[in-house]
């Protein structure tokens, strides 16, 4: 590894996540949530997870769906598309994404923070 990536000390940090500390005054990985994390009991999360997937799974066929049948399954002339449809298809799988990108923020107390980082 370059001297750049490990020439930084945690005083001259300016990263938020290695300045918090939890009431206790632990450091560990648990209590340092990045600003993206929520951090909500098992029962809920496994809820999230289940129903956000769901949606964002149905909202990206549903758009495909639809921008097929604007296009005529692709086949279509320019001028026999139907905008509207198709653009209705594109916001579907955009808020399929949306959701489930979003989803993912969403974590137990148990659960590490995300970046899969090794000590090594």
């Amino acid at each position: 590894m370059s001297y750049a990536t490990h020439s930084q000390s945690a005083a001259e940090s300016t990263s938020e996540e290695t300045a918090v500390e939890n009431e206790t005054g632990e450091d560990t990985p648990e209590a340092r949530p990045t600003r993206r994390d929520v951090v909500v009991p098992l029962r809920i999360y496994k809820a999230v997870s289940v129903f956000s997937t769901l949606f964002a799974i149905l909202a990206i066929v549903i758009g495909f769906v639809t921008l097929d049948a604007a296009t005529n399954r692709g086949t279509a002339d320019l001028a026999a598309v139907d905008p509207l449809v198709a653009l209705a298809g594109l916001g579907a799988m955009v808020l399929g994404a949306a959701v489930y990108a979003f989803s993912t923020r969403f974590r137990t107390a148990g659960m590490g923070p995300d970046g899969g980082e090794t000590d090594g």
